[in-house]
């Protein structure tokens, strides 16, 4: 059972569909794993294993057939951020507002993953409502980095990310708004995919309702490597009346993207998208990162979009997106909610309607810039933080490389900044700091440009070799 959680989700799909495993005894190897190492990292606080257990006999009385796509996840035990509604399973939303909560009905992002063949076996913490990038909540408490345990996991896929790299699960669900995706597989030396708006199909949530034309918080690919990210993706990857802005399944499945990928030919290489501060080790570590595509044939330059007024616009549209998203769980709940929420629905009920059309106009126009800037290339390469994993009790960074930081969020600009560009972006692991912690590598592709994103990490991963130190035991440090 413990061999089975070391090896990829690809691996254990193969293992499913040619019936050498089960689904339930996959099952119960991701529980026993979850048993041993769970405890030391709090990534995966409400198990659903009975609920499992019968979803895996359904699927063993009736088996995938031998048409299924490859993708089809064929029994494949996964984990789900605790944002996501799970029918009959505990969803908290990591709010005491919502502590008690059990949806009657699982959200469209669930339901998809099931009728392709996943099994949902736990749900994964995460911060109150998603919001801030390192996962704590008043529920479950602290998900601690397994690569060091008085660490932060990152957040807010932090449950995922840690649940991933300490092999308690092969595939886990992400979101990302300004991060969350990125920033924690950066931090557990796993992959995160931030998709295209609509790439994955999301429609309408349960409590709270979410915005149906939102284009900052999109659903995401957590693995531990690019092409379990990619199998995951293909799973998600589907249209849905219910969600307008989703997009039809590629012709070609990002499995086989990554299967034979090819390495792009004109990178670009940003240390700080110009205006971002970043702690000087993890440049470096980023740059020599960077420069290994040059190994591949392909020419790296040093250059980036102009992104200077990303973070006015992400600000505005921030507030007002958690104004639209939460103002009923706010205003009923004032008192119950972590300040930083509480500070930013503030600044969003400030805003006038000429504040968001500044905004989306300069939005508009940065977007132009970007897909002007990859006629250019085909790649763009930053570091996927500013600072390496830091002490979990730390609510939030305050100065990145001797900058003094204005907001809770500012410290991932480096992520937010791609955010407002709708470009898809995945965190690859690409090294560690002196002190062994891991550094995450972003790389930013053109507008619906997933395939060509995963090809190149794919070719990027396999050229590092980095992948294969998952999973680990988790280890105790000091901060």
């Amino acid at each position: 059972m413990n061999e089975l959680t070391r090896l990829s989700a690809n691996a254990v799909v193969d293992l499913l569909r040619g019936g050498e495993v089960t689904p339930l005894e996959a099952v119960d190897a991701a529980a026993a794993r979850i048993e041993a190492v769970n405890p030391l990292v709090n990534a995966l606080p409400t198990l659903c294993l009975d609920r499992a257990r019968d979803h895996a006999r359904k699927l063993m009385t009736n088996p995938p057939t031998r048409e299924e796509p490859a993708w089809h996840l064929s029994g494949l035990p996964i984990a789900v951020k605790d944002l996501v509604n799970v029918a009959g399973v505990r969803t908290t939303l990591g709010s005491p507002v919502f502590a008690d909560h059990v949806p009657e009905r699982s959200d469209l992002l669930v339901e998809n993953l099931e009728r392709r063949g996943a099994i949902v076996i736990a749900k994964a913490n995460t911060p109150e409502f998603g919001h801030g990038a390192n996962t704590f909540n008043e529920v479950f408490g602290k998900t601690l980095n397994p690569w060091n345990t008085m660490l932060t996991s990152g957040g807010s896929s932090g449950g995922s990310a840690a649940a991933l790299a300490t092999g308690q699960v092969w595939l886990a669900t992400g979101s990302d708004l300004g991060c969350s995706l990125r920033t924690p597989a950066a931090f557990c030396s796993v992959v995160g995919l931030r998709p295209s708006p609509g790439r994955v199909a999301v429609g309408p949530r349960g409590a709270p309702i979410g915005e149906v034309w939102d284009t900052l918080n999109v659903e995401g690919s957590m693995g531990r490597t690019v092409a379990d990210v990619a199998l995951m993706l293909d799973a998600q990857a589907v249209w849905h009346p219910m969600d307008p802005l989703s997009l039809p399944p590629p012709s070609t499945s990002f499995r086989q993207s990554v299967a034979r990928p090819k390495a792009p030919a004109r990178v670009a290489f940003s240390p700080d998208l110009g205006v971002v501060p970043v702690e000087p080790e993890l440049k470096e570590i980023c740059s020599s990162a960077a420069r290994r595509f040059g190994e591949l044939g392909a020419t790296v330059e040093e250059a980036c979009p102009d992104l200077s007024d990303a973070r006015e616009i992400f600000h505005v549209l921030r507030a007002h997106h958690l104004v639209g998203e939460l103002a009923p769980v706010i205003e009923a709940h004032y008192d119950r909610i972590k300040p930083e929420v509480i500070w930013n629905f503030e600044e969003g009920l400030k805003l006038g309607s000429g504040d968001v059309t500044r905004a989306e106009r300069g939005r508009a126009a940065l977007y132009y810039r970007v897909v002007e800037f990859f006629r250019r290339y085909d790649l763009l390469l930053t570091p996927a933080t500013a600072v390496a994993p830091f002490d979990v009790n730390q609510r939030y960074v305050t100065e990145v490389a001797g900058r003094k930081l204005d907001t809770y969020y500012d410290w991932y600009w480096i992520c937010y900044a791609i955010t407002v560009t709708s470009c898809p972006a995945l965190s690859v692991p690409c090294g560690f700091t002196a002190s062994g912690l891991p550094v995450g590598l972003q790389m930013v592709g053109p507008p619906r440009g997933e395939a060509s994103v995963l090809a190149a990490a794919a070719v990027f991963e396999e050229l590092t070799g980095i992948a294969g130190r998952l999973p680990i035991e988790p280890r105790t440090g000091s901060a």
